[in-house]
């Protein structure tokens, strides 16, 4: 304590007083995660909770082949996993977000995070080479709200954790359209508007990872991959708060740029 005392009583630089002074907002960068309060899904896989949705609004996960293990959600050709019904508010707007390593490239066309409409094949997906091989995409029913995106992403190297997002905004009155914003470890490379923008309402929608889209019985697609955390949020989430985002936590920024900031003041 004492050795705390005598350094306050050094004269402190005007940066370093700058700094000093914005403390207070850098540690609010560490507190409650973007957007928390539109959470409506989050998965993370973890002992204890492994097969629940943390908001409480999707059912169980039911693991159709599909196995949880060391915290991530094994999918693979074949095996996939649902989680059905969901008794939240209705979703308009919204941002997908799943983070997923892929253990093979050759197994495509399948998603790391489905929400699907039990009532009509109408989807919104984070989708792998259906149209693109090895190429992410917004899957969607009758590619209602899918363009290939430009620049795109190609995925060439498996074992590769990332973050994938997708966010989806009405554009206009009545039906109106969607506004698909893709983004690979929170660098756009999608940006579109397109589509007739959907409601996924109380007991009518479901959370799908691996195949595309279906239901219980199962659907279309593979994937071969690791999810690590998957969510779903009811708002459009801006760029820099996908960026900020971090897997397995709702805290959206660490304190390490802070702490490496104060000891090259204290360097000085």
């Amino acid at each position: 304590m004492r050795r705390v005392i005598n350094y306050w009583r050094q004269p402190i630089s005007i940066g370093a007083l700058s700094i000093l002074m914005l403390f207070p907002l850098l540690s609010l960068a560490a507190g409650p995660g973007a957007q928390e309060d539109k959470l409506v899904g989050h998965w993370t896989f973890e002992k204890g909770s492994e097969l629940k949705d943390l908001m409480g609004n999707f059912a169980d996960i039911k693991l159709n082949g599909a196995k949880i293990k060391d915290g991530k959600l094994d999918v693979d050709g074949g095996k996939w996993a649902i989680a059905t019904p969901y008794k939240g508010p209705d979703i308009l707007d919204k941002t997908l977000v799943s983070w997923a390593s892929i253990d093979s490239l050759k197994v495509q066309k399948g998603s790391i995070l489905t929400i699907d409409r039990l009532s009509d094949p109408t989807f919104d997906a984070i989708v792998l080479g259906e149209r693109q091989n090895q190429r992410w995409m917004a899957g969607s029913g009758w590619f209602h709200r899918t363009q290939d995106p430009k620049p795109g992403f190609e995925e060439t190297k498996e074992n590769r954790m990332a973050q994938l997002a997708i966010s989806y905004k009405k554009i206009g009155g009545g039906e109106g359209t969607a506004h698909v914003v893709i983004y690979h470890n929170g660098v756009k490379i999608g940006d579109y508007k397109q589509g007739i923008f959907p409601l996924f309402a109380k007991d009518d929608c479901e959370a799908i990872w691996g195949i595309r889209h279906g239901g219980v019985g199962g659907g279309p697609g593979n994937m071969d991959a690791k999810i690590e955390d998957a969510r779903i949020y009811a708002t459009v989430l801006s760029q820099g708060e996908v960026k900020a985002l971090r897997p397995d936590t709702l805290a959206i920024e660490a304190l390490a740029k802070l702490a490496t900031t104060w000891a090259a003041i204290k360097a000085r």
